[in-house]
């Protein structure tokens, strides 16, 4: 899948710089939805190790310059950190979900907004979406409406070995209103002996099936993933090939003239991570 809409084939622009130097200051995972002709952008920006996440949502008419409407910090969700946001115009406005750590264990679940506009997000009622349990950390969610309802592609941390919670796999959830989901299982797995060993973690899924991943060989690469191109086969990916990209969170949006725009988090030689984009032709 050469043609896959990747990192480096246009010009970059920052979209937001890193909030800081070093480790753990990082702007970035992206999810963008075409709403008319506005480009609607959530992302996460981690201010360092010890201080608040934010989910950030913007809006921009040219896919460059971006205007914030909304910043949400991490106590808004009762979390110890915060992840990839998901955004989805239904029929009566906008639906939120965000990754919400909690706090003082390994433990990740989604949580979900829903308000008739983007601002009015920041004072809509939270519900879990998805729990995770004892065993399980979800976050990082794709989700999109289908012919049959909707679609979710859930991030799953394993917790069941303690000191190792940074092994991952993808995991696939139908629902017939957004609300209530039925889980199917994984559906995208790290293979042994590869580039992707220690988990693989779905991030764009395009309309023909052709889908970006990120992955890493061991624990040592935690939040230095790499990126690689796959294709649905039924409910089924597989993490295979060589990285093509040294970037995380790839998201693409394919837009009306056949162009596709993409959002993806890059990491700077001191290890803080901005986020960029390029128009792809």
């Amino acid at each position: 899948m050469t043609d896959f809409p990747l990192p480096g084939a246009a010009t970059p622009v920052v979209v937001a710089p890193a909030p800081g130097r070093g480790p753990q200051f990082w702007t970035g995972a992206p999810s963008a939805v075409l709403d008319g002709d506005t480009i609607v952008l959530g992302y996460r920006v981690r201010n360092g190790p010890d201080t608040t996440d934010e989910t950030v949502i913007a809006v921009s008419h040219d896919g460059e310059h971006y205007e914030t409407v909304l910043v949400l910090p991490q106590q808004h969700f009762g979390a110890a950190w915060t992840e990839r946001p998901a955004l989805v115009r239904t029929e009566v406005g906008w639906r939120l979900w965000v990754s919400c750590a909690t706090p003082n264990t390994k433990h990740w679940y989604i949580a979900v907004a829903e308000a008739p506009t983007l601002d009015a997000l920041s004072e809509a009622e939270l519900s879990v979406a998805f729990a995770g349990d004892d065993h399980t950390a979800v976050k990082d969610p794709i989700i999109r409406r289908s012919a049959g309802g909707w679609e979710a592609w859930i991030c799953c941390h394993l917790l069941d070995v303690p000191g190792e919670e940074d092994r991952m796999n993808t995991a696939y959830a139908t629902s017939t209103d957004g609300w209530s989901w039925t889980w199917h299982g994984t559906v995208l797995e790290g293979r042994p002996g590869t580039w992707t060993e220690r988990g693989a973690r779905l991030t764009t899924i395009l309309p023909d099936g052709r889908a970006a991943y990120d992955a890493r060989a061991s624990a040592q690469e935690n939040w230095f993933e790499r990126t690689g191109v796959t294709r649905r086969d039924g409910n089924r990916f597989e993490a295979s090939g060589e990285p093509l990209a040294d970037v995380r969170y790839l998201e693409v949006l394919p837009l009306p003239d056949g162009a596709h725009r993409i959002w993806y988090e890059a990491r700077l030689d001191d290890e803080s991570h901005e986020l960029r984009t390029e128009l792809i032709q």
